[in-house]
């Protein structure tokens, strides 16, 4: 029984190829154009319907749904009628995802960065990434089209750095069949935490040689000629669940965007395609009343995107680069799929919002690595990509592209906890030569052994603890009460 709060309103979702302009339904598994190759993003024919209602009523909407007990409308699917208006309630999977805290920055970093900012822990998913985001809404859409299909078995895969293969597995293991995982992994690239999430959710983890993007090849030759449901972000699917980032975010600020700069890590381009998406489609239906601007940040390691904008208009050409290794692995893409949505929707963004309404911005490995160790040491939980951001906002502060009267957003896209080997890495400065990361002596912290290992050995506790206190005594400089 569907719950009396549920939206009676469904979307027509067509497919657009953004090369040729061709378009297909959306009930099936498409993922690149049969005509011309080009990616999709997905479009609702009866979007204007949106617009019986006034930008004051969904936004009352949207804030009385935050207390709604419908659990398909406690996640993402909040947003039903702007993110993917098809699947029922039946269909709509819920595992956590979605309204992760944004934390301001603490007052001592702030005054240290000279600008107010926050971070978006999108760490606090329920796989520990924003990719959560995405496979909410890409399995509610398979559920869906499986029950109207009356498919008996459909294989989800996915290549992955490793939060996109955690997120599928979890997802397609709490959805069960029809639907099965398999996961692609580029041997060696993959932090052992984040290995151990698809292997504990029961997925068939596949290794191959290579980096990233040789994976992702393998699973889109597998998605153009089997019946198999790709989860990386040519997905149109994913991208609609992800921007739900964008309308948390807006929603967490009262609506306003006034001032507000979104510092988003760039990867695969997904992300950032969907806050863009997002935020255009709340700027059409005078939700917010004006767009925020939005700052993509990319890694020296791999920076094509930044390669692409930093020429001059009327001479940039997209050419994919060769990576080389990077702390922010999930960035670490030399192809990113999503860039020719990225192109589109950045000419939109900065045709609504002006000039400087997007920007892309290259750090280097060093100053990521240094940013999420200061980051972390007030207090934030912010991983490599996080801190790809926050070097992303001292870089801009630096180039006076971002005025102190300003405050910005910080997306940090997983949990630290997934990249600790590269914080023991810095703290023991032990990164490969091809990093190029000296580690900040002042920003490093190690472990301390007070007493010698046979120090515990043939003495009773009570002796044991006063030559342990005497030792945290002097190593602290206490002074008695």
């Amino acid at each position: 029984m569907s719950h009396p709060d549920f939206p009676t309103y469904r979307g027509r979702m067509e497919y657009v190829c953004l090369e040729c302009n061709a378009r297909y339904p959306g009930d099936d598994l498409l993922y690149t154009c049969p005509c011309c190759g080009g990616v999709f993003l997905l479009e609702n024919l009866d979007f204007d319907r949106l617009k019986e209602r006034s930008g004051a009523q969904w936004r009352e909407l949207f804030d009385a749904r935050a207390t709604s007990r419908s659990t398909a409308l406690r996640g993402i699917f909040r947003y039903y009628e702007l993110l993917a208006p098809l699947p029922d309630e039946e269909d709509i999977l819920y595992l956590g995802e979605g309204f992760t805290p944004v934390v301001e920055a603490a007052p001592a970093l702030r005054d240290r960065v000279g600008v107010p900012f926050a971070y978006k822990n999108d760490g606090q998913n329920p796989s520990a990434s924003f990719k959560d985001r995405g496979m909410a809404c890409a399995f509610s859409y398979l559920k869906w089209l499986c029950r109207h299909r009356q498919w008996d078995e459909v294989l989800t895969v996915c290549a992955s750095t490793g939060d996109t293969s955690a997120a599928a597995a979890q997802y397609a293991a709490y959805a069960g069949a029809p639907l099965k995982s398999a996961v692609l992994l580029p041997h060696g690239k993959v932090t052992p935490q984040q290995l151990s999430q698809p292997l504990g959710s029961g997925a068939v983890v596949l290794e191959l040689p290579g980096v990233f993007d040789d994976c992702m090849k393998v699973v889109e030759l597998l998605a153009e000629n089997y019946r198999v449901a790709l989860l990386n972000s040519k997905n149109s699917w994913r991208i609609l669940g992800q921007e739900s980032y964008a309308y948390e975010t807006a929603q967490w600020y009262g609506w306003d965007m006034t001032d507000l700069c979104l510092f988003v890590p760039i990867g695969n381009a997904g992300n950032i395609t969907a806050v863009m998406s997002g935020l255009l489609k709340m700027l059409d239906l005078g939700i917010i009343t004006c767009l925020p601007r939005v700052f993509g940040v990319q890694s020296a390691h791999a920076d094509p995107v930044w390669r692409y904008y930093d020429a001059p208009v009327g001479t940039r050409h997209w050419e994919p680069v060769t990576v080389t290794p990077s702390v922010a692995q999930a960035a670490m893409i030399g192809n990113p799929v999503s860039f020719p949505r990225v192109r589109q929707l950045a000419e939109t963004f900065v045709e609504k919002g002006g000039e400087k309404a997007f920007q892309v911005l290259r750090v280097s490995e060093q100053q990521i690595m240094d940013a999420t160790i200061l980051a972390n040491r007030h207090g934030h939980i912010a991983c490599t990509q996080g801190g790809e951001c926050l070097a992303g906002l001292l870089s801009a502060r630096q180039l006076g592209l971002i005025s102190g009267n300003e405050r910005a957003v910080l997306d940090a896209t997983a949990h630290i906890l997934k990249f600790s080997g590269f914080q023991d890495m810095y703290f023991g400065n032990t990164f490969p030569p091809e990093y190029g990361i000296t580690p900040d002596t002042s920003l490093a912290n190690r472990p301390e052994l007070l007493l010698p290992q046979d120090a515990r050995t043939g003495r009773d506790v009570a002796e044991f603890a006063r030559m342990g206190a005497e030792a945290v005594v002097r190593r602290l400089g206490l002074n008695p009460r």
